[in-house]
């Protein structure tokens, strides 16, 4: 595999505190990587070190061969890393529309108008102030305004939570249209049955390391072997 984004013996966490100890994976173009694992064994933490949030004490960090580890998620975002965070997903005090296009790169309108057919609620929300929104209605906002920046490489963190089953399903259809231009995603998830859909590769997590991984689609026993408490 020519990796597109992979990031080697991580090593982070807060304080004096280490959450990540020695993360290793990565993706290919045209590629879905899914980190898996139960709530508080370094999912989010890992994605945090991964945009440049979260400083790494150890490890690399390359996104089409070039060394990122040092940049600040600014400059990683501009190198062509998208990133739609679990939490704080949107702005609450700017309206749907703003949300969408406040740093939208050019041609993000043109963009748009398939995937605002497929997730009406935000043409019907257009002008309605995002913090109104529901937790999946914030969630597909967040994850359309990742689809419109047209970067190589997206970071989803629990896209899916609080989102109904249709629009999981439009989500997926979308991820997989984007894999097909040669984009690449790294995925955090509980939804296993999302993975069993859409992973070219995975990993599981626990106690900030990794525990399983493989290639494929992975099989459901298998994870859950590893993910229960």
């Amino acid at each position: 595999m020519s990796a597109r984004f992979e990031f080697r013996g991580l090593v982070a966490g807060y304080g004096g505190t280490t959450i990540l100890r020695g993360i290793a994976g990565a993706v290919a173009a045209g590629e879905v990587l899914f980190v898996l694992g139960r709530n508080g064994v370094g999912k989010s933490t890992l994605m945090k070190a991964l945009m440049g949030f979260l400083p790494c004490r150890e490890g690399a960090v390359r996104l089409d061969g070039r060394e990122i580890g040092g940049l600040a998620p600014p400059e990683r975002r501009r190198a062509g890393i998208t990133y739609c965070p679990q939490e704080r997903a949107v702005f609450d005090e700017l309206s749907v529309a703003d949300n969408l296009f406040l740093t939208a790169p050019p041609g993000a309108a043109a963009r748009l108008a398939p995937l605002a057919e497929r997730f009406p609620i935000l043409a019907r929300r257009r002008e309605q102030r995002a913090g109104t929104l529901s937790g999946g209605e914030k969630k597909i906002l967040s994850f359309v305004r990742g689809a419109i920046e047209d970067h190589s490489l997206v970071l989803l963190d629990e896209p899916t939570e609080g989102v109904q089953a249709e629009n999981i399903e439009r989500m997926e259809a979308v991820v997989r249209e984007q894999c097909a231009a040669g984009t690449a995603f790294v995925v955090v998830e509980q939804n296993l049955a999302m993975a069993e859909r859409l992973a070219d590769r995975w990993l599981v997590l626990d106690k900030g390391q990794v525990v399983a991984e493989g290639s494929g689609r992975p099989e459901r026993a298998a994870i859950i072997a590893h993910i229960q408490v």
